[in-house]
């Protein structure tokens, strides 16, 4: 059940040019505040071997965290914005991901895991408010400008996956023998500068009397979450980012350990998340034009295709190739799956359900990344990259069965 098409999802109806201008805030600072996500994944686990002396099976746990630390901070971030608003909110957690990013470089020099996965968690928390952009962009904005908006906002990593992996590449050996301790500094001064931008963003907080939808009385979270739109949203939102997490999570190691460089590991993951968000600058009018379903439909194919080419074979451009396929397909499956969910709430149950909604979501992406580490050490890269074909066939069928046995309904009834 949606919203009546022409009303806003949440909150007051704004311009096209005021919802605009706060989707190229949100992509500003997606750029930088999102930068934490190829940080934290590109060397999480490649700092956290460096850290073990023992039992390298664990090596991925700091990226498990950095992701329960998003689906923690979910729901604490959308209560923080209820209280004061989606501004300040933002703020405190780019703040959130300078402490993080501090905190990992002490415990770097300190040559100390758990302290390190601690820190990650820490940085995840921050990314949990990165998360939240997306619905940002949407509020205030008309049902046929929402999936444009949040296009906007993820355009915005592609500067995140060319800023997080040169701040790598740039900085990580500054503070030899100490491994890695400069790009977590740089993540201080990246949540300092996306601090900065979102002091620009203005999203009003209450509803305007003057539409109808937004007097919409908030029904109970399990009617809003036990409608078929919205878990045919979360199931394929789900499967499309764990399965993402779970590949991208294990191939630097798959790539070191094939003799790769960390360069070469590197530039895979900066290859991959520019893969991620670039074609959220036509994403949302390929939405528009051919349906959410389908262009989800397609992400989880691409999923499927990245897992055939990864195993294919041990070369770079194999490994490269696949990433980038997994990185199309978590573009479409992700954008696609957000502009579901966000038909399914009223305005006053926007910030409830998009908290809970990301809880799940990187609840289930953090027990990917776990079980990342642990699988590419049990069962290696091949049985990592067969686990995706399962998860997108079950995507597919509850889509299709979703869109041919529950017609989209208006949120109002």
């Amino acid at each position: 059940m949606s919203p009546v098409a022409g009303t806003p999802a949440a909150g007051p109806v704004l311009g096209e040019k005021t919802v605009r201008r706060n989707a190229i805030i949100l992509a500003a600072a997606q750029a930088l505040c999102g930068a934490s996500g190829p940080v934290a994944i590109s060397i999480g686990g490649l700092a956290g071997s460096w850290l073990l002396l023992a039992d390298k099976s664990l090596a991925t746990l700091p990226v498990t965290g950095y992701n329960l630390g998003v689906a923690l901070g979910a729901l604490p971030a959308a209560a923080l914005m209820r209280a004061v608003g989606r501004r300040y909110g933002f703020i405190s957690g780019a703040l959130v991901t300078s402490a993080g990013g501090l905190v990992a470089a002490t415990a770097l020099f300190q040559e100390s895991f758990w302290l390190f996965a601690f820190a990650l968690m820490l940085i995840g928390v921050g990314g949990s408010f990165v998360q939240q952009y997306r619905f940002a962009a949407t509020d205030g904005a008309r049902r046929s400008f929402q999936s444009r908006a949040i296009s906007i906002v993820l355009a915005g990593g592609i500067f995140a996956a060319v800023i997080g992996p040169q701040t790598v590449r740039y900085t990580a050996d500054l503070f030899l023998p100490v491994e890695f301790a400069g790009a977590f500094i740089g993540l201080v001064f990246l949540g300092l500068a996306g601090a900065a931008i979102l002091s620009f963003l203005r999203i009003p907080d209450s509803p305007d009397e003057g539409h109808p939808a937004d007097l919409l009385p908030a029904r109970p979270l399990a009617t809003v979450v036990a409608q078929p739109r919205f878990l045919a949203g979360l199931c394929c939102g789900v499967g499309s980012f764990a399965m993402m997490s779970f590949v991208m999570t294990g191939a630097p190691l798959a790539m070191v350990g094939c003799g790769l460089s960390k360069d070469i590991s590197t530039l895979g993951i900066q290859w991959h998340v520019l893969a991620m968000f670039g074609p959220s600058f036509f994403t949302g009018r390929l939405i528009q034009r051919f349906g959410k379903e389908r262009i989800v439909a397609t992400g989880l194919l691409l999923l499927a295709a990245s897992a055939a080419v990864s195993l294919s074979g041990l070369a770079v451009w194999q490994f490269w190739t696949g990433l980038v396929l997994l990185g199309l397909g978590w573009n479409f499956g992700f954008i696609g799956s957000t502009a579901i969910v966000a038909e399914t709430y009223r305005p006053s149950e926007k910030n409830k359900t998009q908290g809970l909604h990301d809880f799940v979501l990187f609840s289930s992406v953090s027990l990917a990344s776990f079980l990342s580490g642990r699988t590419f050490v049990a069962a290696g890269w091949e049985t990592m990259n067969m686990v995706v074909f399962p998860v997108v066939l079950v995507c597919l069928v509850v889509l299709v069965l979703q869109a041919r046995f529950a017609p989209l309904q208006p949120a109002a009834d």
